[in-house]
């Protein structure tokens, strides 16, 4: 088996191994991932957070040894915490772009250097909100994880991983975590609410706020209100998700 870390900020992961195909995740600074399919141009990879695969450019990775992926996998992340920051190569003091969530635990041996406010461990469940305001606006990025770009799972994921919780990365397998919850009086801030089409499959995910208000990614991230309809756009003054589930999942 082969490993890898991703070395730059923001790698598109994609569905099939070539630049035009659809990208259904992103690998942020740090992130490291299994191998399990290399080619010429394109690698197959398990990326270690959520096990979600997809292919990456060979030209934005660096490999690992089996020592150093397990050394990670057992390490607490340490999380950066500002929307962007930067690291420094010491010698030409070049500078690494870093979005928040980049990941930190291997900087030095990427031969850089980290000045920045960064998170480590489990933080308390009230926190959820106050990471979540951080991405309000960001525009909606199938496959993003970003403030540059997110979609509503990935959303979710990431405000759950900065304050150090585990949630896979679509909407149908976070609806999978946690314990349900019979009504929205039940829920706290920052339980989530997943949301069916008329298929019955989940299709979307948003955080739970305080008084029946919820913050999603819909076009952007935004707070509309919720009800045991669904989410009740405040633009539009209509139902743009239906209600399927409420899940405790802290």
């Amino acid at each position: 088996m082969q490993y890898g870390i991703c070395h730059l900020n923001i790698v598109p992961v994609r569905l099939e191994p070539t630049d035009t195909s659809e990208m259904v995740s992103q690998l942020l600074f740090g992130e490291n991932f299994k191998v399990l399919e290399k080619r010429k141009k394109w690698s197959k990879i398990r990326i270690a957070f959520d096990s979600y695969e997809g292919w990456i450019d060979n030209k934005q990775y660096l490999h690992l040894d089996e020592e150093e992926y397990a050394l990670l996998q057992s390490s607490a992340e340490e999380l950066s915490i500002d929307l962007v920051d930067f690291a420094v190569t010491p010698n030409t003091q070049e500078l690494t772009p870093l979005s928040i969530g980049a990941k930190l635990n291997f900087i030095n041996k990427l031969n850089l250097e980290f000045e920045g406010r960064k998170i480590v461990g489990v933080q308390p469940k009230d926190n959820l909100l106050n990471t979540a305001y951080l991405y309000l606006n960001t525009p909606y990025l199938w496959g993003g994880k970003t403030p540059f770009g997110i979609d509503c799972s990935g959303f979710t994921q990431m405000v759950y991983r900065l304050n150090g919780y585990h949630l896979y990365r679509d909407a149908s397998q976070q609806a999978r975590q946690g314990e349900p919850l019979s009504f929205i009086e039940e829920s706290e801030p920052g339980d989530l609410a997943f949301f069916d089409n008329a298929e019955g499959e989940i299709i979307h995910v948003g955080i739970i706020m305080r008084d029946n208000y919820i913050i999603h990614a819909h076009g952007k991230v935004r707070i509309d209100r919720i009800d045991h309809s669904g989410i009740f756009n405040v633009d539009t003054n209509q139902y743009s998700h239906n209600l399927r589930v409420i899940k405790k999942i802290i």
